[in-house]
C-alpha cells in the first residue's frame, strides 16, 4: 500500500497517508519526489512543479492557486496557496 495517494491523473500534488520525515523520497507514477520539509497526515504534497498563479488541482478539479512558485517534494497549505472556495463569498 501506498503511503500517499493521488485522487486524479491530472492532479499536481498527493495527500499524505501518514506523516513524513523530511528528505523522504517517494515514487508517484514512476517517478521520484525528495519532501523537502516534514508532512503531516492528511496534508497535500506537490510533485510537480507549480508557478505563482497556477492551480492546484485534487480531484482533477482546481482547489486554489499557489501565491509562490512551489517545487516537487514541498507542502502545499494556506502558507502558499489561496483557496478558489472563498473568492466569491
Amino acid at each position: 500500500m501506498e503511503k500517499f495517494v493521488q485522487l486524479h491523473v491530472n492532479d499536481n500534488i498527493v495527500i499524505a497517508l501518514k506523516s513524513f520525515e523530511a528528505d523522504t523520497i517517494i515514487n508517484v507514477n514512476g517517478e521520484e519526489v525528495k519532501l523537502i520539509e516534514t508532512i503531516d497526515f492528511g496534508h497535500k504534497i506537490a510533485i510537480k512543479s507549480i508557478a505563482t498563479k497556477d492551480k492546484i488541482l485534487k480531484y482533477g478539479l482546481s482547489i486554489g492557486s499557489a501565491t509562490q512558485d512551489i517545487v516537487p517534494g514541498e507542502h502545499v497549505h494556506s502558507h502558499n496557496l489561496e483557496t478558489d472556495y472563498l473568492i466569491n463569498q
